[in-house]
């Protein structure tokens, strides 16, 4: 009697390891598609949902007014993403979930939860309160995370700092204030047309005034937090399993607690929320953008301290890292290339710069102990992207760093650089198997290293 393998068999590959045709739902295009699809079905309903309660004209008065703070808010998130950028797809992700998924999630959970504490209750002013200082702020806060976590787990690669947690979570906020603003600020438009209200005594302007003129970071600077969280949890080694998974709930409980104490201003008398907005919530904006900034700055001293030791191996010119640490020798490189060589030359130019600022952060990674296995290889796919540009990268630095300074520095290998791997100790190397490089007699090799 013929019988069948319990399991299906495939062909073996060319090392004679069998080859597994990936499941469908695991093929890129349908995990893509059904993103897409989720995205625009909640951008749908959540537009139903908000010209329902607004009326059309009071949507697009919300929609006109509310979209003011938006560009402001993105421009300032990637700049402070300036010195790695991240990728378009992640931010037009993030924006899109806080604005569609992120707001229907809370648009129903908080209605849904506040409706029944109000009939469990008989007490609805009760039930509002509760539902704007408890509710409302875990719901929404919990809503805005998924989009953090979401990056955090399948584009881990773009998700390697703070920076990279405090941009995905203030542009997924972003989004979420765009769409509960216009809910607001068309509501508000309503009841000005229903009472004849106009002007600057009408409730639409002092909307206004509070939701995008003093508080357009509010939801921003509560979510990251959380981003902050899942921040610190990426530069943790993948051994801290326990730090990996309580720091981001220590960011989200906190964002949480902030969200909870602003939205309980207004109970806390007449000038309670003027005292916690210039007390609490500008002291804190103040922290965090210095938080932000000085990450920034420390991420740029990587670049100027990490990659010396790619120069000794010959991948990069001597006055590479003096450039690369520097947003402004940066800038003059893509303007030189630009000028050159067209608006091509200046995106190789600045995806170079990209792929060396990754580098720079891999191996400062790898010398804390902290990189993943696939170091090596990383590694390899970097200096491969970095030679490829090189034709047009290198004299564009070269000459943005004799404009910043005449003289750049020379870099002498130092004695932790004599064991094989970039100056890794051969038993903290992250991949024994992969290849220790040399360093070429000449600092400036004229050969590529990679395919020697």
């Amino acid at each position: 009697m013929a019988t069948s393998p319990p399991f299906p068999t495939y062909p073996p590959g060319p090392d004679g390891l069998v080859l597994r045709h990936p499941h469908w739902w695991q093929r890129r295009w349908v995990r893509y598609g059904a993103l897409i699809t989720l995205l625009a079905l909640s951008g749908l309903v959540i537009l139903a949902l908000v010209r329902r309660q607004t009326g059309t004209e009071g949507f697009v008065v919300g929609l006109l007014l509310a979209m003011l703070p938006v560009p402001w808010l993105i421009a300032a998130f990637r700049w402070l993403d300036r010195v790695e950028p991240g990728p378009w797809r992640n931010l037009i992700f993030a924006f899109a979930w806080g604005a569609c998924a992120a707001a229907l999630i809370a648009i129903i959970a908080n209605s849904f939860a506040t409706k029944w504490i109000a009939t469990a209750t008989a007490d609805p002013a009760g039930a509002n309160t509760l539902g704007a200082t408890v509710i409302a702020p875990v719901v929404e806060e919990s809503a805005k995370a998924a989009s953090v976590l979401l990056v955090f787990l399948f584009r881990r690669r773009d998700f390697t700092g703070i920076v990279d947690g405090v941009v995905i979570a203030g542009i997924t906020a972003t989004g979420f204030a765009f769409t509960e603003n216009i809910l607001y600020l068309g509501t508000a438009f309503g009841t000005d047309q229903l009472t004849g209200d106009r002007g600057i005594a009408s409730v639409t302007a002092a909307t206004f005034f509070v939701r995008i003129v003093m508080s357009p970071f509010a939801h921003p600077l509560f979510t990251t937090l959380t981003g902050l969280g899942f921040g610190i949890a990426a530069l943790s080694a993948e051994r801290q399993r326990g730090r990996r998974v309580l720091l981001p709930v220590c960011g989200l409980l906190l964002a949480m607690s902030m969200h909870a104490f602003w939205n309980g201003s207004s109970t806390f008398g007449e000038f309670g929320f003027f005292a916690v907005y210039g007390a609490f919530m500008v002291p804190a904006f103040g922290l965090l953008t210095w938080l932000a900034i000085w990450t920034r700055q420390r991420e740029l001293r990587t670049v100027r301290e990490e990659l010396p030791a790619y120069v000794l191996a010959g991948w990069l010119g001597p006055a590479e890292p003096f450039a690369l640490a520097s947003m402004g020798a940066r800038r003059t490189a893509r303007d030189y290339a630009r000028h050159h060589h067209g608006r091509p030359a200046a995106r190789t130019v600045a995806q170079y710069e990209a792929y060396a600022t990754s580098l720079a952060f891999l191996r400062h990674r790898g010398r804390q102990g902290k990189a993943g296995a696939d170091f090596v290889v990383r590694e390899r796919e970097l200096l491969d992207e970095l030679w490829k540009r090189r034709e047009l990268a290198r004299p564009a630095l070269e000459y943005a760093a004799r404009a910043a300074a005449p003289a750049w520095p020379v870099y002498a290998a130092p004695a932790a650089m004599a064991w094989p791997g970039y100056g890794y100790p051969a038993a903290q190397m992250p991949s024994a198997s992969g290849p220790a490089y040399g360093y070429p007699t000449a600092p400036y090799s004229a050969y590529n290293p990679y395919r020697s």
